[in-house]
């Protein structure tokens, strides 16, 4: 197994991706500490799934835009499994599609907080007990094409994390790697709550795959990111959509 006797922390891992990310980690042998705000049922299934099959985890609901939600997980983490190997950043979201002229500062400060400060609290307080692995970034094609119509805070907040990822990788290094991925559409609630059915339908007939992703896609990227297969790798941040953007 590719990550037996680690631990990996999947942040937003109660549905869709960062669900299918802890399942994946934990089937390599992980311990695997799921964080959730809303998604409970997602999450404890997770749990019960893991450990129907003889590993380890447990799920604990936080806010991660906040240093108590963050330093909750991260002491709860180390307390269970002695401490940490893996970061997976997924928490992020949308919030809602606002144009700069309708969009309010307290809109732009909680997308900004939701998916790049929460990703700072959690690595700055993931450091003392990360002394080597890997961080993986969950950014976004946005972060690369400026994202679609009322997007513009997100694909600034996903650039920023992008950056972030370089920056980290050089400081962290040679004993903690650190990459993102950008996904592009992966058929998640996400894009069922963002984005028409018509545009789904226009990208699985333009892109050279002929679908949309699903969250395994972006599970086993996360996982090649995270073990020892990709030991050359680090501050890269890996295209995952279908060939609809080449960087």
């Amino acid at each position: 197994m590719k990550l037996a006797g680690k631990t990996a922390i999947v942040t937003g891992g109660g549905r869709d991706i960062g669900r299918a990310i802890a399942l994946k980690l934990a089937s390599e042998g992980a311990n695997v500490a799921i964080n959730y705000f809303a998604s409970s049922e997602g999450a404890e299934s997770a749990v019960a799934e893991i450990k129907a099959a003889g590993g380890n985890a447990f799920a604990l609901q936080g806010d991660l835009n906040g240093q108590n939600g963050v330093d909750a997980l991260v002491e709860k983490t180390v307390t269970e499994f002695g401490g940490i190997d893996v970061l997976v950043n997924n928490t992020g979201g949308l919030i809602a599609r606002k144009t700069i002229s309708e969009m309010s500062l307290g809109h732009w400060n909680a997308v900004m907080s939701l998916n790049l400060t929460s990703t700072f609290l959690m690595v700055k307080a993931c450091l003392p007990h990360l002394r080597s692995g890997a961080i993986v970034n969950l950014a976004s094609q946005a972060g690369r094409d400026g994202g679609g119509p009322g997007s513009i805070a997100y694909a600034t907040s996903k650039g920023a994390v992008m950056t972030m990822t370089r920056g980290l990788a050089k400081e962290l290094g040679p004993d903690v790697r650190v990459n993102a991925l950008c996904p592009g559409m992966i058929d998640t609630d996400f894009h069922n709550i963002h984005t028409p059915d018509a545009a789904r339908k226009g990208f699985e007939a333009a892109a050279p795959v002929k679908r949309q992703g699903v969250s395994d896609d972006v599970a086993n990227l996360v996982l090649f990111l995270a073990c020892d297969d990709s030991a050359f790798i680090t501050g890269a941040n890996v295209d995952i959509n279908g060939g609809m953007l080449f960087s």
